[in-house]
């Protein structure tokens, strides 16, 4: 990091570059090698000395958080409950008020569905909704099974993070909230 390259990085960021583009663009103009994070490094230490470029960050000065981590908390599902605590009796598709649901997304993302089958019966019930947040979805899936209530006994879900309001969905409803695996039809 000579002073040379100190101020072309600093140029790049009052241009609103991202540390990647920097490091690409001076890869690529000026063969030079230096990593995204070698930048992000630079620009922390930056900050604790009285600087101002994080300030020239898109993310508005957010804390970066490295790609290499194995774990971060973003778009976690807490109290998330596996499918594999489900009951066996729910696999054998025999009793109804074993539910799934699942969110079809229109075309263009134009709205979506919320849609509700029972396991063993295939009774469909289904709203359609124009957001998918998780307050949107948790009182769609409410209002769809309300009339139903004594008969929702589990509901099984995919990781959407519209379904992150579960335990609101089954406390109103009685039940109980599972999620699938990840990546696992």
């Amino acid at each position: 990091m000579t002073p040379q390259i100190t101020n072309l990085i600093n140029s790049k960021l009052l241009l609103k570059w991202s540390p990647d583009q920097i490091s690409g663009w001076l890869r690529r103009a000026k063969d030079t090698l230096i990593s995204y994070e070698t930048i992000y490094q630079y620009i922390w230490r930056d900050k604790q000395s009285g600087g101002l470029l994080y300030q020239d960050l898109r993310r508005q000065g957010k804390r970066y958080q490295s790609r290499r981590k194995n774990y971060s908390g973003r778009g976690q599902i807490k109290n998330r409950v596996s499918i594999d605590q489900r009951p066996a009796i729910v696999e054998q598709k025999s009793r109804v008020g074993d539910w799934e649901i699942d969110l079809v997304i229109g075309k263009s993302h134009s709205g979506a569905f919320v849609t509700i089958v029972d396991r063993a019966t295939s009774f469909t019930v289904s709203k359609r909704i124009n957001s998918k947040s998780a307050d949107v979805v948790t009182a769609a899936t409410t209002a769809l099974l309300a009339p139903y209530a004594g008969a929702v006994l589990t509901i099984t879900a995919d990781n959407g993070k519209e379904f992150a309001h579960h335990e609101k969905m089954a406390k109103a409803l009685g039940a109980s909230f599972y999620y699938a695996d990840p990546y696992s039809s």
